[in-house]
């Protein structure tokens, strides 16, 4: 089943995992919107997915609806959503600040309920909405409760406005260990040692592609007859 005549928006889609969705959404012959708040990475991310007419680029900050609106309106109709913007605070609880706090409620919770207030009436039959939540609700760290509590809190909206929003279907993929550009910041010149010791935990004895975490995604969309699942992609994390 491919996406021939879709319009997908990726909220999110500059970097990461949502870039990896971008470019497999294109591959299935779907038209793409990728939003982030970052003009500059926009711009890279769009010439690097080299689709031409296929792809459009929007600024927004999905914590402000106003930018949600506005972001909406510039996608006009589409047949699928993909939220995967995050931006993640790790603090020890006792060195919290709110603006902390609000960084990640604002860009994992707030942002997708914006957005599917009014994305709704913007898709088509058959459309559907996909959230991203993460290993940090099932295997949290020290430093990690804000992350771990809101990525636990989405698959309780998924379910929800999966009741709420039908028979627009809306799901969640809960990933594990990506290899994504984030490493580049926590690892340094040490990722490709940090990820071979993380990879060496996993049932699959390997980290997560982008590619491997955009098939799920596009799995539910194609997938008519799923709606308020968590669809886990963590190489077995979870077991160990």
């Amino acid at each position: 089943m491919r996406l021939d005549g879709r319009h997908v928006v990726v909220v999110g889609g500059s970097s990461g995992i949502g870039l990896g969705v971008a470019r497999a959404a294109l591959a299935s012959g779907a038209s793409v919107t990728i939003a982030a708040r970052s003009p500059e990475r926009l711009a890279r991310a769009r010439r690097a997915l080299d689709g031409g007419d296929r792809v459009r680029a929007v600024a927004a900050d999905i914590g402000r609806e106003q930018e949600v609106i506005a972001l909406l309106e510039e996608a006009d109709t589409l047949d699928h959503l993909v939220v995967t913007a995050v931006d993640a605070a790790y603090h020890p609880v006792e060195r919290l600040e709110l603006e902390h706090v609000r960084r990640v409620i604002d860009s994992k919770l707030v942002g997708p309920l914006l957005l599917a207030k009014h994305a709704r009436a913007r898709i088509r039959p058959g459309g559907s909405i996909t959230l991203t939540s993460g290993i940090a609700a099932y295997r949290p760290s020290a430093g990690g409760a804000v992350v771990a509590a809101v990525n636990g809190a989405l698959g309780a909206l998924g379910r929800a406005l999966a009741i709420e929003l039908g028979p627009i279907r809306v799901n969640v993929v809960s990933p594990g260990w990506v290899d994504t550009p984030i490493w580049d910041a926590l690892a340094g010149e040490n990722k490709d040692a940090v990820l071979r010791t993380m990879a060496e935990r996993l049932p699959v004895h390997r980290i997560a592609t982008p590619d491997d975490v955009a098939r799920a995604f596009l799995f539910l969309m194609r997938s008519e007859h799923t709606t308020g699942t968590v669809l886990h992609v963590d190489g077995g994390q979870r077991l160990v």
